[in-house]
């Protein structure tokens, strides 16, 4: 299943009090694994940025002045979503300011059943403990050496990586049985490219008659004798 594990940064915390984004970032992921692409843009709010946003944000007005209005963006981050689920941690605040640059621009907004929210599942996996992205990231060891400031598609690679921790994905992706589990689902192994030229045998003579005597040994219908079988067609 494909979705988006997205975070932004804004001028303040009221979407419907004036305050705009300031940057968007997001990663596109795979059955909860990060595929490598990823969508970022830093965003002209056209209005200045209170000092103690940009403590936290290190975003500065003079910085954004010269970047993309949230309009000649726009279109690309909805095409980069295009019709995935969309993952953010405290989503109502993200959805709510997403959700607000759509309207000003006459543009559909996204449905609340479009988005998880992580600080939601984990405060039902950890009841009464601290569900912050930097908590969760140290709950999980998950190294936060890169993070000097809240930056949007930085705190996406981040929350990518506690999402595939909360989800379970990291024991999905190590079940080798391919059975997956009652909340994950059976895991899917794409097949191997058979090789253009097969490569020579390097077993020598005397190893293949060992592990010959080896087999019969076994019984009438040992394991081993089917394998061999297949392994000469």
């Amino acid at each position: 299943m494909r979705e988006i594990v997205f975070d932004t940064e804004t001028t303040g915390l009221e979407a419907r009090m004036g305050d705009r984004v300031t940057e968007i970032g997001c990663v596109e992921v795979i059955d909860c694994i990060p595929t490598g692409r990823t969508f970022h843009a830093y965003v002209n709010p056209q209005r200045s940025i209170p000092a103690e946003v940009v403590e936290v944000t290190g975003l500065t007005t003079e910085f954004l002045a010269d970047k993309p209005l949230f309009e000649e963006v726009a279109q690309d981050f909805i095409d980069f979503v295009g019709d995935a689920v969309m993952v953010a941690h405290n989503a109502p605040f993200d959805m709510g300011f997403i959700n607000m640059e759509m309207e000003r621009l006459g543009k559909p907004v996204y449905p609340e059943e479009r988005f998880k929210d992580t600080a939601r599942m984990a405060r039902e996996m950890f009841p009464g403990a601290f569900v912050s992205l930097d908590a969760l990231c140290k709950r999980f060891d998950i190294s936060l050496e890169t993070r000097e400031k809240h930056g949007a598609l930085i705190d996406s690679f981040l929350l990518a990586e506690v999402y595939l921790e909360l989800t379970g994905g990291r024991t999905r992706a190590l079940d080798l049985s391919g059975r997956g589990s009652a909340n994950t689902g059976p895991v899917e192994f794409p097949p191997r490219q058979t090789r253009a030229q097969p490569l020579p045998s390097r077993v020598r003579d005397t190893e293949a008659e060992a592990h010959a005597e080896f087999i019969a040994d076994l019984g009438e219908t040992p394991i081993w004798a089917e394998l061999d079988s297949k392994t000469q067609h």
